[in-house]
């Protein structure tokens, strides 16, 4: 039988100098026995797969809300393909695959109904009241709000993986301070991998999702350079092949340039800085995982595209102002009269900060839960 030791010995052998070792792990805030057979980090990924906030993710809008198709991407998918882009890159780079998993199937536990436009509605009705933003509501999902073990709250998870989660920084993502997770320290080369696979996977996957949907069209996509160069050469290859796989394909090969690319300027910025420990990573005064200049330049028109033509396309905007207003809504009804909320939520309201009870309530519901509750509130034959 392969054992935690065998597994641990095997990492040591294979894996980078500069790589996160399980066996070094700073551990996790509650002492428990180890695994006979499972590393810390395997532990940590099965632990976020088997969550309830790892089921929700499912039913979480990332561009499309949930009712609009069952072609879209949602939360969920949009996680298990940051999952297999970071591991191939963690993979390539001799990086600890478990750790880079356990990371990515976590990174967007704490992320409201409706994407984006839901935590920018939570962010402003608890701006007096200690802020939001999804970074931090993942870290309190796994270390507080997940009830599954009997002698602590939350999951438990390893020290990497909540620094991984809390530092996760993006576009669209911003790390705040947290103690005792210092913002200006890099995180593991394995957290710095799952940053870069999450861009990949949204700007890519959304432009494929933003042509299915129509709201993209195509020929205006021929301005974009990387595009434009991609295009040519699938169609030279396959000048026989239907629009949609066409679409794919293209999309496909603007992942692999991407991440070849990645994996490549990740390797000279190793040499570069001479980078021989995971010391040496957090020594550093900026990330060692990222792309070229030339890919950056490339990359960018594709991001201002989807911001023009797809992230503010009056469709997208209209049902991102619907839900703001269910939002607010449902906070103004449980703030109103806070036994409105479920029991084992009311239980929380004698010992915590009510706004936080609610906040935590309602960015944990899924968009179909929260359409629900509104149906429940707002019209007047709906069962509650």
């Amino acid at each position: 039988m392969l054992k935690r030791r065998d597994i641990e010995k095997k990492e040591t052998e294979f894996m980078a100098s500069y790589a996160q070792k399980s066996e070094g792990s700073k551990g996790r805030e509650y002492r428990e026995p180890e695994h006979e057979y499972r590393s810390a980090y395997q532990r940590d990924k099965d632990r976020v797969i088997y969550s309830s906030a790892f089921r929700r993710l499912e039913y979480k809008t990332q561009v499309f809300v949930n009712h609009e198709g069952d072609h879209y991407r949602t939360r969920l998918t949009h996680t298990l393909e940051v999952v297999q882009i970071a591991k191939t890159i963690a993979r390539a780079l001799r990086l600890n695959e478990d750790l880079t998993e356990a990371i990515a199937l976590a990174h967007d536990l704490g992320h409201t109904p409706f994407g984006h436009s839901g935590e920018d509605a939570l962010g402003e009705l608890m701006k007096d009241h200690g802020g939001f933003d999804h970074n931090c509501q993942g870290l309190r999902i796994v270390d507080l709000l997940e009830q599954r073990y009997p002698t602590f709250p939350g999951l438990n998870l390893s020290w990497e993986v909540r620094e991984g989660v809390i530092k996760h920084a993006t576009a669209f993502d911003r790390p705040r301070p947290f103690v005792p997770f210092e913002t200006k320290t890099p995180p593991t080369l394995e957290a710095q991998v799952v940053d870069i696979a999450d861009e990949i996977a949204y700007d890519n996957h959304d432009l494929e999702d933003g042509i299915k949907s129509e709201l993209i069209k195509e020929k205006n996509l021929s301005k974009i350079g990387l595009w434009k160069q991609t295009s040519q050469e699938i169609k030279k290859h396959f000048p026989h092949i239907t629009a949609e796989i066409a679409n794919y394909q293209i999309v496909k090969s603007l992942i692999n340039k991407q991440v070849t690319n990645l994996v490549s300027e990740t390797e000279k910025n190793i040499r570069k800085f001479k980078i021989d420990s995971v010391k040496d990573v957090r020594r550093m005064p900026h990330k060692v995982v990222c792309f070229s200049k030339e890919m950056c330049e490339l990359r960018k028109p594709i991001r201002e595209f989807l911001l023009k033509n797809l992230y503010q396309h009056y469709r997208v905007v209209r049902m991102s102002n619907k839900a703001s207003r269910f939002i607010n809504e449902l906070f103004a009804v449980y703030l109103e009269k806070p036994g409105q909320l479920p029991p084992a939520t009311q239980s929380r309201l004698n010992r915590e900060d009510t706004y936080r009870v609610i906040c935590d309530y309602i960015a944990g519901m899924t968009d179909r839960y929260a359409l629900d509750e509104y149906k429940k509130f707002f019209e007047p034959y709906e069962r509650v």
